[in-house]
């Protein structure tokens, strides 16, 4: 599979060398030549298949000249030790929940898939690759996890001082090892916005290998179409058009899911729920794009002003606005609106949503409003008590730690401090 920049100004590459690289030397994202669709028999049984195995056919093609089958399988095996159920909620509504991995977030399988590529590529080569990640959250403890330890691999990750909850703060800062957290005075564009510098700093690509962690990153990104072809073989027997809610920040998952919907599976649309940081919402009623800076909120995840994959999703429909609008919603929701959606979840369910599933929830019952005959499924991206400040103020509830965030909360955070793209540089260049 040959994967191309969507600058279109930048050789071809292979998975391996996009993996790599992260991005593309005339600052485009990678992009696979094409997606072949799966066979029909591959949906009509999916039932019948394991997670691994719905996982192997479903990348293969993208992979597979520089993963062996057996060394995929091996990685799937690896990274798929956790499920992804279905919880009901209400008639026509269920929440696919992806915390179940060790960090509690959805970015524990892209994050695992990539330190596992990268462990695998890196076999034998004595340069070793750093690799520089920003995160506006849940991405930072996930990459943290996985690249733990990996032979080979350091990573750098850069988070907004102030603007993280405190436990996804010591999820990336408590680790030691390979693992350096750079506590940035400023947003997460900011964070970003270095990152992509240093990507395109000749004075330091000379002197060492960079790529990134973020879901700019192939690695990162496509094994996130996992997701939605598990829920839809757990949703399949509903006999409903399934629809998706995915609250949204860098826009990876929305994208991921329409790649999966390019491979064959069957579903009436998607719907990009986000918080006040609504770009692409104030986009989807104009086919205007303004980037415009980062306002905090409670769901911090998605507090993104200009989220880089969503070139990716209009490349996928040809720039093509009125395609788009056919297969993509896009509402916008403040945190006031989603404490009410946490209560009005737990009221009628006794189920507890983080406020990021609540964005979603709430962009699934705008979009059923005038859909009814659907089955609706909406995200739950991280465990709630990632946000345990926002859970206990809005539910009035304290809810059970679970073992993987227990064995973190204990531990002394270990950041560094930058406020400019110099200092960034000046550590970059004089570290091994």
């Amino acid at each position: 599979m040959i994967f191309y920049s969507l600058n279109k100004q930048a050789p071809n590459v292979s998975f391996k060398d996009a993996v790599i690289a992260g991005i593309a030397p005339d600052k485009g994202l990678y992009f696979p030549e094409k997606i072949t669709p799966l066979p029909n028999s591959f949906f009509e049984n999916i039932e019948a298949l394991s997670n691994q195995e719905i996982a192997f056919k479903a990348i293969h093609q993208f992979v597979n000249q520089d993963l062996p089958d057996k060394t995929l399988k091996r990685i799937l095996a690896d990274m798929l030790d956790f499920e992804f159920p279905i919880v009901e909620i209400e008639e026509s509504i269920g929440t696919l929940e992806l915390f179940h991995g060790p960090t509690m977030a959805f970015k524990d399988v892209g994050a695992r898939f990539m330190a596992n590529c990268l462990g695998y590529f890196s076999e034998g080569d004595k340069e070793e690759v750093t690799v520089l990640v920003a995160t506006s959250g849940d991405t930072g403890g996930a990459v943290a996890n996985g690249f733990l330890g990996v032979k080979g691999v350091n990573v750098v990750i850069l988070y907004p001082s102030g603007k993280v909850s405190e436990i996804q703060e010591k999820q990336l800062t408590t680790l030691g090892q390979n693992i350096t957290a750079m506590e940035v005075n400023g947003t997460f564009d900011d964070c970003q916005r270095m990152v992509k510098t240093a990507f395109l700093d000749t004075k330091i690509t000379d002197h060492k290998k960079l790529t990134s962690a973020n879901s700019i990153n192939v690695a990162r990104w496509l094994p996130q179409l996992f997701y939605f072809l598990f829920a839809y073989k757990q949703a399949k027997s509903k006999g409903k058009e399934i629809v998706f809610s995915i609250p949204s920040g860098n826009f990876g998952n929305v994208c991921a899911g329409m790649v999966a919907q390019k491979l064959g599976m069957p579903t009436k649309h998607f719907i990009a729920a986000t918080n006040v940081n609504d770009t692409v919402p104030k986009y989807m009623e104009n086919g205007e794009y303004h980037p415009r800076p980062s306002i905090a909120t409670i769901s911090n995840a998605m507090d993104v002003g200009d989220p880089s994959n969503f070139v990716r999703i209009r490349h996928l429909y040809d720039n093509d606005f009125n395609e788009l609008t056919k297969n993509l919603s896009s509402f916008s929701f403040d945190d006031n609106e989603t404490k009410k959606a946490m209560q009005n979840i737990h009221k009628i369910s006794g189920y507890v949503s983080d406020p990021h599933g609540a964005v979603g929830y709430l962009g699934l019952k705008k979009y059923q409003e005038n859909n009814q005959n659907t089955y609706g499924l909406f995200l739950e991206t991280a465990h709630p008590v990632k946000f345990l400040e926002v859970v206990q103020d809005t539910l009035n509830i304290d809810p059970e730690i679970p073992s993987q965030i227990k064995k973190v909360i204990g531990k002394e955070k270990v950041s560094q401090k930058i406020s400019t793209y110099e200092e960034l540089k000046l550590y970059l260049l004089n570290t091994k």
